[in-house]
């Protein structure tokens, strides 16, 4: 392998990985990002296999598929094809289906689950500062959830 070609690999990752994180929405491929960054389908793949811990099409769906979660907590009155649709998703069922396999839950009930989790912490928290006032000051704050197969957990 030629010197740079390590080098020139990584910065290919890198940069296929800010396409993915950016993009997210739109109707990406290996071969859309290829051709976005002067490269062929194969050389990025290479540079997954080489530096990344997932394929492309899993980093894409990870990606489609946390940002997913965030909504489904935070914009409850978004409905689940809205959220489909706005992380790239054309059919609502393949988002649920993909979002079921990410996460073990149907979307609509990880965001019932996740009401249920947030409310429980938000009572702990106001019993434990002995005060109310805590209850309504908490419900601004916004919560990054770090959502695993089969359950939820808050990252505070």
């Amino acid at each position: 392998m030629r010197p740079n070609t390590l080098t020139e690999r990584r910065r290919l990752y890198l940069l296929a990985r800010a396409v993915v994180a950016r993009h997210y929405r739109r109707e990406l491929t290996l071969a859309v990002v290829a051709r976005a960054l002067a490269s062929s389908p194969r050389q990025v793949q290479r540079a997954y296999a080489q530096f990344g811990e997932t394929s492309f099409n899993e980093d894409l769906r990870a990606r489609r598929m946390s940002v997913a979660a965030g909504l489904l907590f935070e914009q409850p009155t978004l409905a689940v094809a809205d959220v489909a649709r706005l992380v790239g998703y054309r059919q609502p069922a393949h988002f649920a289906r993909a979002f079921r396999r990410c996460y073990g839950l149907a979307p609509a009930r990880f965001r019932a689950r996740a009401r249920v989790h947030r409310a429980q912490a938000l009572a702990a928290r106001a019993q434990a500062d002995g005060r109310a006032s805590a209850l309504a000051s908490a419900v601004a704050e916004p919560v990054c959830w770090q959502a695993r197969p089969g359950r939820l957990a808050s990252t505070r």
